[in-house]
């Protein structure tokens, strides 16, 4: 039994996961977890490196987002985001930025 708890543990943290992704309501209006993130000038600088198609899709998406908040309305659930669908787009993008800062600091403490 001792050996079936990890994968117990792993299927009820997934099970978590899922519940709170759709708990937190972005995927209700067609978001990804990453059109979520704060604006920061790390989060821009990542913006700013994405592919023309990645920036005009995050753009749609967070339009039609609006557009259902302002109308207080949200997408039929056949086109929510599923937390299987989210695809961290941004996140390899905003990694590079930190560390590239990052090293620029510990540079300029030389």
């Amino acid at each position: 039994m001792a050996s079936r708890a990890p994968v117990a543990t792993g299927r009820l943290m997934l099970g978590f996961r899922k519940w709170y992704y759709n708990l937190c309501g972005f995927n209700k209006l067609g978001l990804l977890y990453d059109d979520t993130l704060y604006e920061d000038a790390d989060v821009k600088e990542a913006l700013r490196r994405l592919p023309e198609n990645v920036s005009n899709d995050r753009t749609f998406r967070i339009k039609r987002a609006l557009d259902l908040s302002m109308k207080q309305q949200i997408l039929p659930k056949d086109q929510w985001t599923k937390y299987e669908e989210d695809v961290n787009y941004l996140t390899p993008y905003l990694k590079e930025v930190i560390r590239e800062r990052k090293e620029r600091e510990e540079w300029m403490k030389k």
